[in-house]
């Protein structure tokens, strides 16, 4: 049964990217959250925030593994954590969906998850300036905020909104018309409309 998704934690990781989708991920009861690191020691989020993994990454229970979500950071481009490579390679293979924001993205286009896969990135051209042996570049549509194809969902780093989209869509927490009343609802400060009663009292 795989109802874990794993976040993976790293020194200056981008703390606010995915925080939507860990909260839709948690709220319906279904999936744990797990925060990852490369080992067990505790690492400093770009917002300064201390975090205490809750395992490393050898100890992901690959059978129990929904999800693996990479935020960005500033170490991706640095061509740090290889060892994250496998682990994507390894994962996706078994079955484990792949979603990746911001400089995230480099690590699912070195472990070759981008080549023949549709995805976007910060901008144009951002992959081929760190990953060289990147093949992908016409299937990147870098106008995109977020898009899934084949297990792997990649956004930009202004794209959490329509990142946490994609996670719902992938592991159906909501159904269609719930997830288009969420999106509004955050996107554009749309209340769905059986909110309107309570929110005209509320007003009122």
């Amino acid at each position: 049964m795989r109802d874990i998704v794993y976040f993976f934690v790293f020194d200056g990781f981008a703390d606010w990217e995915a925080a939507l989708a860990l909260c839709e991920i948690r709220r319906p009861g279904d999936y744990r959250v797990r925060a990852v690191g490369i080992d067990r020691r505790p690492v400093q989020s770009m917002g300064g925030l201390t975090v205490l993994p809750d395992l490393a990454l050898d100890d992901i229970d690959d059978a129990r593994a929904a999800l693996l979500i990479l935020p960005g950071g500033t170490a991706w481009e640095r061509g740090e954590y290889a060892a994250i490579t496998r682990t994507v390679q390894r994962l996706h293979a078994q079955g484990t969906a792949i979603g990746a924001l911001c400089g995230g993205v480099l690590a699912l286009a070195r472990a070759g998850l981008l080549d023949a896969r549709e995805h976007t990135a910060n901008y144009a051209g951002y992959i081929e300036t760190y990953v060289p042996e990147y093949t992908g570049t016409h299937r990147c549509d870098a106008s995109a905020l977020a898009l899934m194809d084949d297990r792997v969902i990649t956004a930009g780093g202004i794209g959490g909104i329509e990142f946490a989209r994609e996670v719902i869509r992938l592991l159906n927490l909501y159904d269609a018309r719930d997830t288009e009343a969420w999106y509004r609802l955050f996107k554009h400060a749309q209340p769905p409309p059986w909110l309107a009663p309570a929110i005209e009292t509320l007003v009122n």
